[in-house]
Order: C-alpha cells, then structure tokens, then sequence
C-alpha cells in the first residue's frame, strides 16, 4: 500500500501518522522511518524502535550498508541531521535499500515535500518507491502543503487520510470523488451533495472539525478513502496509543498591544 497523511500546519497531522506507524509495527517484517523534525522519537522511547540519527557520516552509507542496518533493526528511525540536499540523497539510498532486504517493508516519509517537490525530478528510487509496491515495500507519505508535493506521489498512494487545509491551492490538489469544500475548515453552513458516510455525526454534512485545549490539538477530524471505493469521515480523539507524540502546536506570540 501507498498511503498520504496530509493536513494543514497544526491539524495534528504528525500525531495521527505516529499512531498509525505505531498500529502496524507488528504488521511488517522492517519498518523505517525517516523522521525530518525528530517529531517521532517516542516510539523509540517506548522501546518499539530503535532511534538513529543521520549526520554526514551516515548520510555517506551505500544502499547496500542501509540494507543491512534494516535487517539488523527491523524497526528502525532515522531521524535528519543534515541538509535537505543530503537528506533527500538518505532517502532515496534507503528507499533503494528497503527493495533489497528480505520480508515485507513499511516506509515512513515524514516532510514528503522535501524529498518528492512539486519542482525537480525525482530520484528514481524515491519515484519507485512512490510508484510501486514490488518486493513488498509499502510506504506512508506525510505532507502539510499539498501544493509543494510532487503530482507522482499524490496520484499514485491508493489510500488517503486527509484533514483540513487552508489554503485553496492545496485543495486543489485533491482528487477526490466528493466536494473538496469538506476539507476546508472555513466553510460555513452545510456542504451539498457530500455523501452520507462523510457527514458529521451530529452535525450532518459540514466541514471538517478541529478543537484545542491550551494550545494543543486535541481532536482533529479526517476523510479515509481508498481506491476501492471506501470513504470514512474519522475523528483523531479515539486513537489510543502508547508511545508519545513530541511534535505540537507552535507556540503563539504574545501581543504587545
């Protein structure tokens, strides 16, 4: 599977992928993450993964040293130290890696736009990695601006967990068999012609819904869809999970007037 977590700057798009690469640990042989902000780390708290950071001496390990890393550690973080241009070379070296290792491969691609912009070519093991799922690799693409990703990932994931974005060049990214209007939290009144299985439990069909308690996310709402046809509206306040999320809100200034 080719799965896109995306959502706006402080929807709480980072603590729902944490829960949802947390969820499938035990579903695959290797897991790696490739964490961009260190947001992920508690998992490896938790004692489910083990953390690395990559500086410049590991930015420098060949696909087939990343190959034996995976099998060494089969649940494995890889957290950025480096600039974006090595991060992005990290990246598609362990992409190439995951497609060598033996077992089924789940990758996390944390700041997808940094390694896969809309800009640019890909490198072609980060495009394989987007295109296919040959040698059991599967990957989770996480994003805030949709605009700057490139159109090969978003059109190529066959399931997609979408919240609310801001920005109406984002929404037009969206390729979706129902009104994109649902993912913009601004919309006012309700949504015409949104399918029932996407309306809000009480509310019926509105936009998707955010609430915070002291600055923090507390529950952010989420449309599922797959290319089978499956659409569900989600709410992020029913995830349990074990591990801590260190990612947040940003924190607001205050006003001198």
């Amino acid at each position: 599977m080719r799965m896109l977590i995306a959502g706006k700057s402080g929807w709480g798009k980072s603590y729902v992928a944490q829960s949802y690469l947390e969820d499938n640990l035990d579903e695959f042989d290797h897991v790696v993450i490739l964490d961009w902000k260190d947001e992920f780390r508690g998992l490896a708290k938790e004692g489910m993964v083990r953390w690395m950071g990559v500086d410049d001496a590991e930015a420098g390990l060949e696909a087939a040293e990343w190959a034996t890393l995976i099998e060494q550690n089969p649940k494995l973080i890889v957290a950025r130290a480096v600039d974006n241009d090595s991060w992005v070379e990290v990246v598609a070296t362990i992409a190439q890696a995951a497609r060598m290792v033996d077992g089924s491969v789940l990758v996390g691609i944390d700041e997808a736009h940094t390694v896969a912009p809309q800009s640019g070519a890909l490198l072609k093991p980060i495009e394989l990695l987007a295109t296919t799922g040959r040698g059991g690799v599967s990957s989770v693409w996480m994003v805030q601006r949709l605009q700057k990703l490139d159109e090969t990932v978003i059109s190529q994931t066959n399931a997609r967990l979408l919240g609310g974005f801001g920005s109406d060049k984002d929404r037009d990214k969206l390729d979706v068999e129902y009104p994109v209007e649902v993912h913009n939290p601004q919309t006012a009144g309700e949504i015409r012609n949104l399918p029932a299985e996407l309306h809000h439990p009480t509310d019926g069909p509105v936009a998707l819904k955010k609430a915070e308690q002291d600055g923090v996310v507390v529950m952010s709402e989420w449309i599922y869809s797959d290319d089978d046809g499956y659409m569900e509206r989600r709410d992020s306040s029913e995830i349990e999970m074990m591990s801590t999320h260190y990612g947040g809100s940003d924190k607001e200034l205050r006003h001198p007037f």
